[in-house]
């Protein structure tokens, strides 16, 4: 009887572990054609006056809403995460604004670390060859410091940072902390640019009403989060990323010089 059962049993194991990767997968694709144009500046100038209503009269609701929309956003690898994280600065101010975008943010790549990591990360590293094995086994060695330089440097899609380490079989502690420290520079830097959006909100306004006066048929509000990263900050980011792979190099150096004691 079992002998007859085992071989059914394991596709219908397998299928349940992929569930939770493919509701999310689903509910991206759902997320991205209903709500993920919503998640923009020209929204927050279109619903400004009910935000601002909202947030005065229930100010911890709001955070709490906030940081819902950026689990949501984050776990769907919906558009709009760094704009959310300017947003939090302009509605919240620097602290409570980068605070939430953090909290939101590290429990939402916590969601589809997870789903990857149950659905594909232990028959991934099965079907992989050895090389691949060897790569993952370093990655996971040092996974707290290659987590955090992937987070600081701005330069890889936070997605793709959620997966990798999932696919690794990296453990869940290195990856929530390494996370959420990473993030902190940039969501600091992002609300504080945030404080300011209030000049630019009236730029634009008047931009927009101007464009549409002289005729045009394309008038938009424009604002690219992505302008913030100047490259001083950039450049700021990236050190402090190298700083935190110096002891893994030392490490691996050491390792590989010889013995001369």
């Amino acid at each position: 009887m079992s002998a007859g059962s085992h071989p059914r049993a394991q596709p219908v194991g397998y299928f349940r572990r992929l569930l939770p990767l493919v509701a999310i997968i689903i509910l991206a694709a759902v997320g991205f054609y209903t709500i993920g144009g919503e998640i923009s500046f020209d929204a927050l100038v279109r619903h400004r006056t009910a935000i601002d209503t909202f947030v005065t009269g229930h100010r911890v609701l709001a955070v709490l809403a906030y940081v819902g929309i950026y689990i949501v956003t984050v776990a769907l690898s919906l558009p709009g995460a760094t704009f959310l994280t300017v947003a939090g600065g302009f509605l919240f101010g620097v602290a409570v604004g980068a605070t939430a975008a953090v909290l939101g943010a590290t429990i939402g790549a916590t969601l589809i670390f997870l789903a990857a990591r149950t659905a594909l990360g232990e028959p991934l590293l099965r079907w992989a060859g050895p090389r691949a094995n060897k790569l993952a086994s370093e990655f996971r060695e040092e996974a707290f410091r290659y987590l955090l330089f992937l987070r600081l440097v701005p330069v890889f899609p936070f997605f793709i940072v959620n997966l990798v380490p999932a696919f690794a079989g990296v453990r869940l502690g290195p990856f929530v902390a390494a996370t959420a420290l990473g993030i902190i520079p940039a969501a600091i830097a992002f609300a504080f640019a945030g404080t300011g959006l209030d000049s630019v909100i009236t730029a634009q306004v008047a931009a927009y009403h101007q464009c549409l006066g002289s005729g045009s048929i394309d008038c938009r509000m424009i604002f690219d989060p992505v302008d913030i990263l100047t490259p001083q900050m950039i450049s700021a980011l990236v050190v402090l990323g190298l700083l935190v792979l110096i002891p893994v190099v030392v490490k691996r150096w050491r390792a590989r010089s010889p013995n001369t004691m």
